[in-house]
């Protein structure tokens, strides 16, 4: 699968964003927007309605999220999220989600905040929960986060997006990455911390069988 070069536009201001784009997205043939309702102070966009947006006015762009806040959408609702800007664009949305982190925006927005290992855990119950409803059909799922009972997703994404998660937490965020992920999405700290991890996610590859590589 080609893995789009992309602009990575999060730290811009609301009314910054598009024409700062405007100027700078021509080279790219991928956009990937924030996903914070408030973070330190700055004015910025919530992150789905910007995603819509972009894939509206840059028509040859894909376009995701570096990435979703699993805890702030129920995961059923994203699949169909997903699968709507898919059919409207043309099949140019990615779906980037992670587990959230900026305990900040749970407590301002009433969001429950629980431990790291919870929230992972919520993550990969989702994607698999997401991944179902893109099967087609009536979906029945009952975790110990997430339930739907004969939930349809139509029209359903033609093609299925890539699925990023992004994160970097070794025992638990890159497990997550090796059994449920397209793509990973990794802040990067220098090739050496790059190396590191890379090392530590072909060792969760190899524990759930399956290639690197592919």
């Amino acid at each position: 699968m080609p893995i789009p070069v992309g602009l990575n536009v999060w730290s811009r201001l609301v009314e910054d964003t598009f024409p700062y784009l405007d100027r700078t997205a021509g080279p790219f043939d991928s956009l990937w927007l924030p996903d914070h309702v408030q973070y330190d102070g700055h004015k910025v966009a919530e992150g789905w309605t910007l995603l819509t947006w972009a894939l509206a006015r840059y028509p040859d762009k894909r376009c995701g999220h570096e990435v979703l806040c699993n805890s702030f959408r129920n995961p059923a609702h994203v699949a169909k999220m997903v699968a709507t800007a898919q059919a409207l664009s043309g099949g140019r949305a990615i779906l980037g989600i992670g587990a959230g982190w900026n305990e900040e925006e749970y407590r301002a927005y009433g969001w429950p905040y629980p431990p790291a290992t919870v929230r992972i855990a919520q993550l990969a119950e989702a994607i698999g929960l997401i991944r179902l409803m893109w099967g087609g059909g009536s979906a029945d799922y009952r975790g110990e986060y997430y339930a739907i009972a004969g939930a349809r997703c139509e029209p359903l994404p033609d093609p299925i997006p890539p699925i990023m998660v992004g994160g970097s937490g070794e025992k638990f965020l890159l497990r997550v990455v090796a059994e449920h992920a397209d793509w990973w999405n990794y802040v990067f700290r220098g090739i050496d911390a790059h190396a590191h991890k890379q090392e530590v996610l072909k060792a969760h590859c190899r524990a759930v069988g399956r290639d690197y590589d592919s």
